[in-house]
């Protein structure tokens, strides 16, 4: 059994996100002595799992639906697998997106650490937009498309 203390520490949530989720039923079976949450090991794999979701851009109130279907049992596991399926396409989406991004970013170091080097953009304008080196241009296509 852990403490609020220690889940928050564990997590690096903030006691008050533990409180909330609690009030908000996403603990519906936590123990409590004396007034005080006592986590076990099953409120900490649905916390993994709450973290998760919410990671993936999923609000609370549909992890809260999530959580419900958990309780209802093997009759939502269609619901429960559709909801994962959404939620890889989603941060399957935002990784391309952040690759775009980085791609960008990468040549943009490179771009400047090259006009540094020649102390203008001149030897970089010439290149542009499909004759600069093959790394480079993969970047740049990939961060330009």
């Amino acid at each position: 059994m852990y403490t609020i203390g220690q889940i928050s520490e564990m997590f690096h949530l903030p006691i008050s996100t533990l409180r909330y989720y609690d009030k908000e039923g996403l603990f519906p079976d936590i123990e409590r002595q004396s007034g005080i949450r006592q986590f076990s090991e099953k409120e900490v794999e649905a916390l993994r799992v709450i973290e998760c979701l919410k990671g993936s851009g999923l609000e609370i109130k549909d992890i809260k639906q999530f959580m419900v279907w958990v309780r209802e049992g093997s009759a939502t596991y269609a619901q429960r697998k559709q909801l994962f399926e959404d939620r890889r396409a989603a941060v399957e989406e935002e990784m391309r997106q952040l690759e775009k991004t980085l791609a960008m970013i990468r040549f943009k170091c490179w771009y400047y650490e090259t006009a540094l080097r020649d102390g203008n953009e001149d030897g970089i304008s010439a290149m542009l937009p499909d004759h600069l080196p093959p790394e480079i241009q993969g970047l740049y296509d990939l961060g330009h498309s």
